[in-house]
């Protein structure tokens, strides 16, 4: 017979990113119901010991973290976003969070090599993340994002490229025009990202 015990506090590894991760959950102010649950499921998550970070692709482990970055312009009012490949959906920028980094390392990182720019946070919510997400993936090798949503700024000018591997293309959305695409070509958090980033600017 297998036995299974519960990780004691001083066996969870990654102890200080596990605590920089409670620390950037608590900055987060929950936009529903939703993100409350989600928000809960992700420090608990975290606070367990768990592995964070994905080590074999696409779903080993079968949970772990992601920094999301949503480009603004803040001028034009139009955000970014990109066709993904695989997952066949309209979604923001972003990456696996990798063993030992910071999610906004992450973003810093994935930024260059996704759409060829230096990440700038934007002023509403600057270095810190936005919005949470606890995602089921679709298609093949399944498994949950535990996703950290940044808000970036950019001008759409400056975006002259993008890695074509990745993304088949991209597109700069009002947000109304955001909120008036299908559900189901989109991530399926992106209206509620949305009408929350809506309502942080309007009270900016």
């Amino acid at each position: 017979m297998r036995t299974v015990t519960a990780l004691g506090a001083s066996d969870i590894p990654d102890r200080p990113l596990r605590a920089r991760l409670a620390e950037l959950l608590k900055g987060i102010r929950p936009w529903d119901d939703q993100e409350r649950v989600h928000l809960a499921a992700a420090a608990e998550w975290i606070a367990g010991g768990a592995p964070l970070h994905r080590v074999q692709k696409p779903d080993v482990p079968a949970m772990h973290l992601v920094s999301y970055f949503v480009v603004l312009d803040e001028f034009d009012g139009r955000l970014l976003l990109v066709a993904h490949r695989k997952a066949g959906l309209w979604l923001p920028s972003g990456g696996h969070v990798e063993p030992g980094e910071d999610p906004w390392d992450t973003v810093l990182r994935e930024c260059r090599e996704e759409l060829r720019i230096e990440a700038v946070p934007s002023a509403v919510s600057g270095t810190r993340p936005f919005f949470l997400t606890i995602t089921p993936t679709r298609g093949q090798g399944r498994h949950t994002d535990v996703s950290l949503w940044y808000v970036l700024r950019s001008a759409i000018d400056d975006i002259t490229s993008f890695d074509e591997g990745e993304f088949e293309a991209i597109r700069w959305l009002s947000l109304q025009q955001v909120l008036a695409e299908p559900e189901d070509i989109l991530d399926p958090h992106m209206h509620r990202f949305t009408r929350k980033l809506m309502a942080a600017i309007a009270h900016a």
